[in-house]
């Protein structure tokens, strides 16, 4: 006989898989309560011999759990949510849909019935329960986004915002970690050139941006507060910092946050 569960997630990819982790972690769940669906499921095999449920059924994850994370590709959305829609229930399911582009509108239209629906956009450092989680919902109920906030809040910093910011929150949180991380390989790599081990540079460089990080979040201050802080006249920092402006490096870092922008809003296309 099947079990019910609490929690479903179909597609579980990169980001699905981060989800289900940084749940597990969180302790938000219990294991076999949580349902993961994939194409081919052993990439999953790892998550199965520690309790979760694994398998390739979407409608009956769906018709066992009674939230619904929906962690497929764009392109992938439109199929799942034909083959998905007879089992969603309006009076028992919430849909939370992790699906880059894709509407709240556009996503019940094609489900057919006014389901409440929460958009959200974590990130991977979910996994280890420091995600940024934008959300916004369809719902006039209250208790939606509460029950949404109720699950990603365990796993990092939530904030509700308007649907029209989604994509925004894309670029800079979701695609964001890259970002960062590329500063933090990028600074490793300076750090090998002057003269440390590759493993010592990356370890500095990894616990320096998040030094810089917890100041920000900390104290509350503006970033250019903490930088006056570090910076003396004709000293080192201050070299360093000009030669970066000098070479783009605040430009090209939000100029590659406005493309990603561009770029998300273009990911999700109906097939109506």
């Amino acid at each position: 006989m099947s079990r019910q569960a609490e929690l479903a997630i179909l597609g579980t990819g990169n980001i699905g898989r981060a989800i289900a982790v940084g749940l597990a972690a969180a302790g938000r769940f219990e294991l076999p309560s949580m349902i993961l669906t994939r194409r081919h499921v052993e990439p999953l095999a790892d998550l199965g011999t520690r309790g979760f449920q694994v398998q390739t059924d979407n409608r009956d994850a769906v018709r066992r759990a009674t939230t619904i994370v929906v962690a497929v590709e764009p392109q992938q959305l439109d199929p799942l949510l034909d083959e998905i829609k007879s089992e969603l229930d309006a009076e028992r399911h919430l849909l939370i849909s992790v699906v880059s582009g894709a509407a709240i509108a556009a996503i019940v239209r094609r489900v057919g019935k006014r389901l409440a629906v929460v958009r959200a956009m974590p990130n991977t450092a979910i996994a280890i329960r420091q995600s940024m989680t934008c959300l916004a919902s369809n719902s006039d109920d209250a208790t939606v986004l509460e029950r949404a906030r109720g699950i990603f809040d365990t796993v990092g910093v939530t904030r509700v915002i308007d649907e029209e910011q989604m994509v925004p929150a894309t670029a800079l949180c979701a695609c964001g970690i890259a970002f960062f991380l590329r500063a933090i390989r990028a600074a490793s790599q300076g750090g090998i050139e002057i003269g440390f081990h590759p493993d010592e540079a990356l370890t500095m460089a990894a616990q320096t941006a998040l030094g810089a990080a917890a100041l920000v979040r900390e104290q509350g201050r503006h970033p250019e507060r903490e930088i006056d802080s570090v910076t003396t006249p004709r000293g080192c920092t201050i070299a360093g910092l000009n030669e970066m402006e000098h070479r783009g490096f605040g430009s090209a870092l939000i100029k590659g946050i406005v493309t990603s922008a561009d770029k998300a809003r273009s990911l999700y296309r109906t097939e109506d």
